[in-house]
């Protein structure tokens, strides 16, 4: 095989090529030692490259040949700190930076995306405007690269005055630019703000593609009109309706309530991932549909379902009261599926239970939970426990007060549910109590919210009065509905034939 090779570094160059293993990389290393190879600053550019970045990666092993090397080339550092970005360890890249600082070895315009992208992962603000600053110090600040990275991470850090700062200050952006931002608003739930900024993007001449659409989906949650409006720009614009678009129009418009709409997209869309199934199983939950859902479940034979399929399910379960059938599938959960239940599937179960009044069961099956219930958990027990205090015979409610008041003793809603509960046993000294405590500790209660869709935009109603000036008019014609069901001419006829 030797003799195929052009010199013993040609081969250990094509080996590191096919190189699939940390084994085979050790082995490698091997004999590039006993060849007299390692001061060559190629061959150890290509260990690191494989080591950081290869599917056989071990970042321990490039970070210690980085370490015994001479190498001062930016590229065999930047590949170190871009295989910490998307590791466990992402802190781990700014320690790449301030070695490469310790050894003056000068940045190039690839060094700053990377470690933007890993203060993005652990959320290091103070470390990414540190970075911000070498960026500008170096002079990259007009490259789109940095620019889309630092964007990103404002985004992540809920800074979103500043990742719109640093968007209107570049002097160069792309499509990428443009759905980092339009991210950044989504993830913070400033919809109405990234569908203002989709329309200056297409005012600038750039064309939507389809991470764009899948961004301003995620925004049109509980907005049926503006997330057909959105669909209508995909068919114009003709993006091919893959699996992630698809996904993404399914979701929408289940969350939206538009389950016809939801159907129609599952049924045409020609591939589907698991989390197409997901959303559609639990859309159809979510809205009332238990036994679709649970059919479509059954259906779902060629794709293997994870722990948001499962969510679904035990949500159709919990609508349609089927204990038994919630028993049976959170079980098949690890048996079957071998998905480990978590926090989330745990409360699903206690609602089942809950909802069909068991709550000495419900009870029971939360202390033998294999973790400490969260406070969510208990809330969700609580609320049967109001439901269905009649047959709270066992005290299950007054226990689980206790309880959630010691997880969250300043949580509004916990001490409303607790007066509440008093208020209908008819306890109103305890019930007047609580309200007491509430008031001397200052714990605001959260206003009662609905809200309504009209004309593609969505009005939100809190408990009391709002003097806004959209709102007054609307209050007026409530008012005169109310004035009229109160009126002598609308209260219910005593004459048993009444005049139609």
């Amino acid at each position: 095989m030797s003799s195929s090779f052009k010199s013993k570094k040609h081969q250990c160059l094509v080996l590191l090529k096919l190189c699939s293993s940390i084994k085979h990389l050790l082995q490698i290393h091997g004999q590039i030692n006993v060849s007299a190879l390692k001061a060559d600053s190629f061959i150890i550019s290509e260990l690191v490259r494989v080591s950081s970045l290869s599917k056989s990666k071990d970042l321990t092993f490039a970070r210690t040949l980085l370490l015994h090397s001479s190498d001062s080339t930016p590229s065999t550092w930047n590949m170190l700190s871009r295989g910490y970005s998307s590791s466990d360890s992402p802190v781990e890249s700014i320690w790449v930076y301030s070695e490469m600082k310790r050894r003056r070895i000068t940045p190039n315009k690839l060094t700053f995306p990377f470690l933007l992208k890993a203060c993005a992962s652990f959320s290091g603000l103070t470390a990414g405007r540190q970075i911000q600053v070498e960026v500008l110090k170096h002079g990259f600040d007009s490259d789109v690269y940095v620019g889309n990275n630092l964007i990103h991470l404002y985004g992540t850090c809920k800074k979103t005055s500043d990742a719109r700062k640093v968007f209107d200050e570049m002097t160069e952006r792309n499509s990428v630019s443009w759905n980092s931002i339009m991210t950044a608003l989504v993830e913070n739930a400033k919809f109405y703000l990234a569908i203002e900024c989709f329309v200056e993007m297409i005012c600038e001449k750039f064309c939507p593609d389809e991470t764009t659409m899948v961004v301003l989906l995620s925004a049109c949650a509980e907005n049926l009109s503006l997330g057909k409006l959105v669909h209508s720009q995909v068919m114009v614009r003709e993006l091919e309706l893959n699996c992630r678009l698809g996904t993404a129009l399914v979701d929408m418009y289940a969350k939206s309530g538009g389950l016809d709409y939801a159907r129609f997209v599952f049924e045409r869309m020609y591939e589907r991932n698991v989390w197409t199934w997901s959303a559609m199983i639990v859309g159809l939950a979510q809205n009332g549909f238990a036994e679709e859902a649970l059919g479509l479940f059954s259906k779902m034979t060629s794709v293997r379902a994870n722990y948001v399929t499962f969510l679904g399910v035990l949500c159709a379960c919990s609508h349609a009261g089927l204990v038994e059938d919630g028993y049976r599938y959170f079980k098949e959960m690890e048996r079957t599926h071998k998905i480990k239940p978590m926090m989330i599937h745990y409360g699903a179960m206690v609602d089942i239970l809950g909802r069909a009044g068991r709550l000495n069961e419900a009870y029971e099956f939360i202390k033998r939970m294999p973790f400490e219930p969260d406070a969510v958990v208990w809330r969700t027990l609580l609320s049967a426990c109001s439901v269905h205090h009649d047959e709270d015979e066992d005290g299950i409610g007054e226990r689980v007060k206790k309880r959630l008041i010691e997880l969250e003793p300043k949580r509004s809603g916990n001490l409303v549910i607790v007066a509440n509960r008093f208020a209908e046993a008819r306890m109103w000294e305890e019930a007047a109590e609580v309200r007491r405590v509430m008031k001397e500790s200052k714990v605001k209660k959260i206003a009662g919210e609905s809200c309504l869709e009209m004309g593609g935009c969505v009005y939100r109603f809190f408990s009391g009065y709002d003097p806004r000036p959209d709102y007054v008019s609307m209050y007026e014609l409530l008012d005169l509905f109310k004035s009229h069901l109160t009126s002598d001419d609308h209260l219910m006829s005593s004459d048993p034939n009444p005049s139609c």
